[in-house]
């Protein structure tokens, strides 16, 4: 017994410093955090006022090279995947790289919030003049991402080794971080964070091994019948009636054809358009819409499905039917591990600790390319108005995000870079 209490003392004199050193860092992370917030909030606020549609992230990059390059980062990189920003900040120890990521891109969207911050900005989207809105929130991952920068900027002696900050464009669009990773900068990291802003309890956290959002992709079908006089349809071949047929056809693939206990699916007709006179039955109708899935098998199935709905429903009408699903984003899938190891992270993170396993998302994000590359841990912030549960969705002209919950974030991102760098000593 006594060499037992010998042998537990010596461990505990070894292991002693390290313990001392990761409460020291959590300690410093939360200080800063507060130290930083209103400064965050700042950020958040003029990026909110001041919105870019995607890959015309111009004026946003500069001011984030410029916090980058006040905060003494080791290296600003510009002009990544057209207007993306990347942030080096090597520790004061050497060791691996680890990233953290946040989207720049606002959406077409007519603010109707009435915040004193809320954007006036207008452009032409598709041919019609529209407001620009972060109706998704990216204007808080941008200040959550730029208070982690500051944070750790100031303990660099805590840092064994080195943190990359990725601000990507076109997160809502096309040419983004897909094009990030084809252009390298995940080469030498180790692993990767990110977060996404939710209408749930403001500072709750959300997050799920493996799949936690969906794959989406879009599909177009284009519709080909025989023009006629609309007091003659036999005359001709309806595309509208077929068109009509298809989307009454294409809900049996979810609710009759495939296993939904395994995994949520949904696929969903969001446009069609064909014809330009009250009596003409016209040749064509294109119809467009979108596909979420969160297995893969289950993907290439629904794809299967949706395409021979639509050509078997065509020509049992004697019309035709193209379907064209280009590739989309995959399933942003969370490594089971590295979700595992940084549960406790996250918990001391958010608000009063709750942070819980929560059901998969049917919204997609591009961080799924830097999930299938390297280990990846992508959650969820909760940013509803004080006292709600829940709020507008994103995308909503509407959409709010409770200032309160941003230190939650700062906090959650700054740990777990130091958290998984530690680990890998």
């Amino acid at each position: 017994m006594l060499h037992m209490h010998r042998l537990l003392t010596v461990l505990l004199t070894v292991l002693a410093p390290f313990a001392a050193s990761a409460a020291d860092w959590e300690q410093l992370v939360y200080e800063r955090t507060q130290n930083v917030n209103d400064r965050v909030i700042k950020l958040r606020h003029h990026f909110h006022a001041h919105p870019e549609i995607s890959n015309q992230e111009f004026k946003t990059a500069e001011k984030i090279a410029a916090e980058l390059t006040a905060l003494g980062f080791d290296e600003v990189q510009t002009g990544v995947a057209g207007t993306g920003v990347i942030g080096i900040l090597k520790g004061s120890k050497p060791g691996p790289t680890v990233a953290l990521r946040a989207d720049m891109d606002a959406l077409p969207v007519t603010e109707k919030t009435g915040l004193p911050f809320a954007s006036t900005v207008t452009t032409e989207w598709r041919g019609k003049e529209t407001g620009v809105m972060h109706a998704c929130g990216h204007d808080a991952h941008m200040a959550i991402l730029l208070g982690a920068a500051e944070v750790l900027a100031g303990i660099r002696d805590q840092i064994p080794g080195t943190i990359q900050f990725i601000f990507q464009p076109a997160e809502e669009a096309e040419g983004g971080a897909d094009v990030m990773v084809a252009d390298g900068v995940l080469r030498d990291t180790g692993a990767i964070f990110g977060l996404h802003v939710l209408p749930a309890p403001a500072g709750m956290i959300m997050y799920k091994p493996e799949g936690f959002m969906a794959a989406a992709d879009t599909f177009q079908i284009v519709v080909k019948g025989v023009q006629t006089h609309g007091s003659m349809p036999w005359k001709g071949v309806d595309p509208i009636a077929v068109s009509a047929q298809i989307v009454n056809n294409l809900q049996t693939i979810v609710s009759r054809q495939i296993n939904i206990s395994e995994a949520p699916a949904v696929v969903s007709v969001g446009s069609i358009n064909g014809g330009n006179r009250n009596n003409i039955i016209p040749e064509e109708v294109v119809m467009t819409g979108t596909i979420r899935t969160l297995d893969m098998a289950m993907r290439a199935d629904v794809h299967e499905r949706i395409k021979r709905t639509v050509k078997l429903t065509a020509e049992s009408f004697g019309a035709t039917a193209e379907v064209t699903i280009p590739d989309g984003v995959p399933v942003t899938a969370n490594d089971v591990e590295l979700t595992a190891q940084m549960a406790p992270v996250l918990q001391r993170a958010a608000a009063g600790g709750n942070a819980k396993i929560v059901k998969p998302i049917m919204g997609a994000e591009d961080f799924s390319f830097f999930a299938n590359e390297i280990p990846a841990l992508f959650f969820g912030l909760g940013v509803a108005a004080d006292g709600e549960v829940d709020g507008a969705p994103n995308h909503s002209p509407y959409f709010y995000v409770n200032d309160k919950a941003l230190s939650h974030g700062v906090n959650a991102m700054s740990s777990l870079a130091l958290e998984w760098l530690h680990s890998q000593k």
